[in-house]
């Protein structure tokens, strides 16, 4: 990852717009959740930057009124082509905003509408797939310390240092544990996702796309601040789940759900930040914006033992890519 990039990104923005007030991130799956720790990480910490979160559908469809000059639109496609996000582009550039897109794509039409382009690895181990999620924070925190001058930032970019190797090392580490995973769950009829803070649309991209795209198992998803109320009901024993845990000031949270699981009895796996060092690489108050980098890594070898375990490629599909819709 070449945090240079971010940097000169944001600064040429800020030369030509330096009003810049709003920034909307956009996306569709698990592009969309790449986008979240960033959106997370404005939302915390600005005062003076309003932050929206967008499917690209509705983006183009109910655009919000704030979208002008003044906007930064951060949007995301791995193969650059989901056509509602490309179109998210061009209803960004009408409005006048600035657009910065993630691809790994050089050339895909979702570099057409946009000022700027960052083209991101995937595919050539763990950590590169977290390339742009770790590109999006950048941006972010790359704003923040040019705008309100964020205690958090130097934090951050000693985190961005630390994080892919961990990360990497992380993933190499649970192949024995991924695989008693994929043995005990392969015949699950349904699997429930739950985590917290930065982390929350890691749960919903392993729900949506890992399950139930990936391996066609019914899944749900949420908040685990929200499991009780209303999804704890759902609790008994056996029953799947998979939480992840963040280390840092959303923990109790993820904690209490646990707590709760094994009272019953639920099928619980474990996907914990904590047990693989994230606290020795990142500094505390950054800590929660780096959860979803290691989550998204980790779990990323237990849905490959699962796909193994079922017979079932993660690269399968019944609908997408094969039909118009």
């Amino acid at each position: 990852m070449d945090l240079h990039q971010p940097e000169q990104i944001i600064s040429d923005i800020l030369a030509k717009q330096n009003n810049l007030s709003t920034v909307a991130f956009v996306g569709c799956g698990a592009s969309k959740a790449d986008l979240y720790p960033a959106y997370y990480l404005l939302l915390h910490n600005s005062r003076s930057i309003r932050v929206g979160h967008f499917t690209a559908n509705e983006f183009v469809y109910d655009t919000p009124s704030w979208v002008d000059d003044t906007t930064l639109v951060i949007s995301a496609s791995l193969g650059g082509t989901t056509p509602e996000t490309v179109h998210a582009n061009a209803v960004a550039k009408e409005r006048k905003a600035h657009v910065v897109s993630l691809t790994q794509t050089k050339g895909s039409a979702l570099t057409k509408d946009a000022d700027h382009v960052i083209i991101h690895r995937f595919s050539e181990n763990y950590a590169a797939k977290l390339e742009k999620m770790g590109y999006a924070m950048a941006l972010a925190s790359e704003l923040l310390h040019r705008k309100e001058g964020w205690a958090g930032y130097e934090k951050m970019k000693a985190g961005f240092d630390r994080i892919y190797d961990l990360a990497q090392k992380s993933a190499e580490s649970v192949k024995k544990d991924a695989t008693a995973f994929a043995q005990a769950y392969k015949d699950a009829p349904v699997i429930y996702l739950m985590s917290s803070g930065a982390s929350m649309e890691v749960a919903y991209s392993t729900s949506i796309c890992l399950m139930m795209e990936m391996q066609w198992i019914n899944s749900g998803y949420f908040h685990a601040g929200e499991f009780f109320h209303g999804p704890f009901e759902i609790v008994e024993k056996g029953v799947p789940f998979i939480l992840m845990m963040n280390d840092g000031p959303t923990r109790h949270l993820d904690a209490r759900a646990l707590t709760f699981l094994e009272r019953f009895d639920a099928k619980t796996t474990v996907i914990d930040a904590l047990d693989y060092g994230l606290a020795s690489a990142v500094d505390k108050e950054v800590i929660n914006y780096f959860n979803p980098m290691l989550l998204v890594a980790v779990f990323r070898v237990y849905a490959e033992e699962l796909s193994y375990a079922r017979q079932h490629p993660l690269t399968k599909r019944r609908y997408m890519w094969k039909l118009e819709y």
